[in-house]
Parts: C-alpha cells; structure tokens; sequence
C-alpha cells in the first residue's frame, strides 16, 4: 500500500507542476507579457493543458485509484490518505468525461480572448471582443455537454469551483439575500449620501501601495512566499505553497481602489500559504471551493478591513503618509466614507450591501446566455437594463457596464460568480465561530493584532487545503449546516449602527 501511495503521489505531482508551470504563464501574461506575446502564449498554455489532462485521464492513474481504494478502510476519514483518495478520484472522474483536444481548445481560446479583453475595455470596444464571447459560449455549453442529465445547464459548470452546489441552491440563497437585502439598501439609498470626498483625492500611488504591504504583512501574508504585482483586473495565481502570489489595481484618485484590492487578495494568498504543506505538489493543495476562497477575502477586506476597531489603529499611520489629505478628517467620518452604501456600477468596488445584486445579475445573464435566451449582441443592453432595475443606475459606457469583470473573456461563461456570494455567507459564518472561541478578537484588531484570527483560520480552515468539501468544513466549524443569518446579522448591526436603522 505505502509503494502503491508513493506512486499515486509521483503521478500526482507532475500533474501539479504542469499547472503551476500554466499558472507562471497565466500569472506573466496579467502582468508584464507585451501584446505581441499573446498568439504563441495562447499555443503554450494550450499545450500545457492538454498535457496536464492526458496526464489526468491515464488509465494507469484510474487503475491505481482502483487499487488503493481497495484498502481505504484501513484509512480514518479524517486521514491525509483518505482526503487524497476522495479528491483524486473526483478530479479523475471529472477530467475523464472531457476529451484532451477540447481542453487544449479552451484554454487557448482563453488566452487570445484575455489578450483581446485587455484592449478592448480601455477602448471600450465591446464590438472586439463580441467574437470571442460568443465562441466562448459554444464552448461552455460543449463543456457543460460533457456532464449529461444536469437539470440546468448551469449545473456542471458551478460543479467546477463550487462542488455540490446547483442553480437551483445558489437561487434559493439568492432569493434569500434579496429578500432581506433590498429592503434595507432602499432605506438607505432614501438618506443623505456619505460624504466620501476625502477618498477621491490625489494620493501617491507607491505610498498607497506601501501602506497595502504594512497591512498584508500584519495579516500574514508571507513575502518571502509571496509577491504583489499590478494588474488590470486583480487576482491571487499559486504556483506552490512557497510561492503565492498576488495583485491590486491602482488609482491614484480613489484611497480605495489599491487599498481594498491588496486585502482582498491578500486573503486568498494567506488561505493558499497556510496550506499543510505536506499536500504540496498533491491535489489538497488547493482551496476546498470558490466560496471558502472568498470567504477569506471577504473575512480580511471587509468584516477585518472595514471595521472601526482595525481604523482605530491603523487611521493614524494612513493620516502620517498622507496629512494633506486626511490629516483633518475624523477617524469616523473616513470609517463611513469607505462603508458608504450607494447604488454603483462596478462590482469589485461595490459596497457589502449593494454587492451581492450585481453578483445575481451576472448569474442571471449567464444563464440566459447559455440557454439561448439571450443573444451577444444583446448583452450590452440587457446588462443596463438590469443595472437600472436593480440597481437604479445605468452605465454610461460598456467600459463600466458589461466590459468590467474579466471572468467571461478569459475561460468561460457560467458557474463564475456565485462564489462570491457564498464567500460572503461563509466569512460570517466563519468570523462567528471564531469569536465563539476567542471573544478577544475584535479588541486585538483594534490593537493592530492578527495572529488569533489568523491562527483560528489557518487551523480550521487554510491547513486542510481540498481535504473537506465547503459543507463539511461548516459543519466542522460551527456544528450546522451553512445558513445565511449569521452574515445578515452582521449586515444588519454594522450598517444599523452607520445608518442609524431600527
């Protein structure tokens, strides 16, 4: 059985080090590859891929899962071993029902299209990048094809970040948000705005990015494991659990763009560097699904990040670097300008409230999309038509409408943003069970001290990497199935209190 494991572990490896060799080439091309690059970067992520999946779908791989499966009762649940066979399996399974020459198809579509994209909305030139799109559906429904009797198309396709979950799942938690959500984003739509204008200023970009590094690193976050870069769109790549990294995007006259961006994406990289690190090379070095990820760059954005107690330290260090701009502003009154709940039109910069309903409209137009009932060419005007319902604001270009998320232009459509809603649910839900253990925590925050949080985190959730699946990780946590109270509640005292709501 050990030699059996041993080999198991080898095969496993390579198939690791050809997607941490597809992540550098993912990770150059947001960075620093020049455009003329994008054709043959197209050709090698492709055949990265096709490698990676022939090396996945080995029958030899499939007979030697057979073969220590055999065993697996002399394995606890709980044990590494039993984690690795549950998750090689799925991913075999998975990877088996899709041909190799379709794999290497997408993902070099994928790459051409994220080149195109990178122009195209600077330009706000949806008409360039319309093409791609539509390919792009063909080859998410063929995707989608190769999982038969789903119940919606959308089914297979939100299987892939987030295992278990459905349409019909991610629907009734919508309808559940909604419900309670709109409500209350209306009756503060209904008060006076926020000033926010000690955000929109002129502020240095490499002090802004500084400030970014000081907080990161107070959280964690390991640059000796990791870096940050910039990039169009920010994003979090691992090549290994010794070498995650990150990006933000930066505005010199938003304090919130770089700065909010860096959290976020600081909290995907200290899940990925507090993995156990005897899964490297192995499929649990991984996070368990897009929702856990997310709930721990939502948990350091924003229920850390926002909060009074993490401004009542770190407000005065923010005054020091920049005391013509915000030497004279009350720590209060900047901690309400960056939670201002307003109706907005770009989703990454979205307020807690107002986030989750553009999340939704982008789940509902994938869907349309890949069932026909929504044409391309039609997608600008369907996007604004819901921005105005649901929102009650209209884009005034494709650059900030239909343009702005990446997702669509560089893989494919469908399963690609419930995760972040669930990520929102789990931050609370996570953030609770930690404050049921250590009450201490919102009082080290304010003290600019992370390392209970951190740790509660990492042994609860970040060491386990794709062992557990995201339910089993709740219910190990907190003793429950995941429900959406413990994020309303926190919605409902925190902007209760800015807002003054009953």
């Amino acid at each position: 059985m050990e030699k059996r494991f041993t080999e198991l572990k080898a095969r496993l490896q390579e198939i690791s080090d050809l997607g941490g060799a597809a992540a550098v080439l993912d990770w150059d091309q947001s960075t620093y590859m020049p455009n003329g690059g994008a054709a043959a970067r197209g050709r090698q992520t492709a055949l990265l891929a096709r490698l990676s999946h022939e090396n996945q779908t080995d029958p030899a791989l499939g007979r030697l899962l057979d073969e220590l499966e055999k065993g697996a009762d002399n394995f606890p649940y709980d044990s590494d071993e039993a984690g690795l066979l549950r998750v090689a399996r799925h991913n075999f399974e998975k990877a088996s029902k899709i041909p190799s020459s379709f794999v290497a198809i997408l993902n070099e579509h994928a790459s051409e299209s994220y080149q195109v994209w990178t122009t195209a909305r600077p330009e706000n030139d949806f008409k360039a990048v319309a093409p791609f799109l539509e390919k792009t559906i063909v080859l998410s429904r063929q995707l989608a094809d190769f999982f038969p009797g789903y119940d919606n198309i959308m089914d297979p396709l939100i299987d892939f970040p987030d295992p278990g979950m459905k349409a019909a799942s991610v629907g009734k938690l919508f309808d559940e948000l909604r419900e309670a959500l709109v409500p209350m984003v209306a009756t503060i739509a209904a008060q006076e705005p926020v000033d926010e204008s000690c955000l929109l200023q002129a502020f240095s970009v490499d002090d802004q990015v500084a400030f970014g590094v000081e907080v990161i690193k107070a959280f964690g976050y390991d640059f000796e494991r990791g870096r940050q870069d910039v990039s169009p769109h920010p994003f979090t790549t691992s090549f290994s659990i010794g070498d995650v990294r990150i990006t933000t995007r930066v505005k010199e006259n938003d304090l919130r763009e770089a700065l909010f961006s860096t959290l976020h994406e600081a909290g995907h990289g200290v899940y990925e560097q507090g993995i156990n690190t005897s899964f490297e090379g192995l499929p649990l070095a991984d996070g368990t699904s897009s929702g856990v990820h997310e709930s721990q760059s939502r948990l350091w954005e924003n229920i850390v990040g926002r909060s009074r107690g993490f401004w009542s330290f770190f407000y005065p260090k923010l005054q020091a670097i920049f005391p013509d701009q915000l030497g004279d502003v009350e720590v209060e009154s900047f901690y309400k300008a960056i939670n201002k709940v307003e109706r907005s039109l770009i989703r990454t910069d979205a307020d807690e409230l107002t986030y989750n309903l553009h999340v939704m409209l982008r789940f509902d137009l994938e869907q349309a999309l890949l069932e026909g009932e929504l044409a391309v060419k039609d997608l600008p005007e369907a996007w604004n038509t819901r921005y105005r319902d649901d929102l009650g604001i209209t884009p005034p270009d494709d650059r900030d409408g239909v343009l702005q998320d990446v997702h669509w232009y560089a893989g494919r459509v469908g399963g690609l943003f419930q995760g972040y809603t669930i990520g929102n649910v789990l931050s609370a839900v996570f953030y609770q069970s930690a404050l049921t253990s250590y009450p201490s925590i919102p009082d080290e925050i304010s003290q600019g001290k992370f390392n209970t949080l951190y740790d509660w985190m990492r042994d609860n959730i970040y060491q386990h990497g794709k062992k557990y699946t995201a339910n089993e990780l709740v219910e190990r946590t907190t003793g429950d199935p995941m429900n959406v109270e413990p994020y309303l509640e926190y919605l409902r005292v925190k902007f209760g209190d800015i807002y003054s709501l009953d």
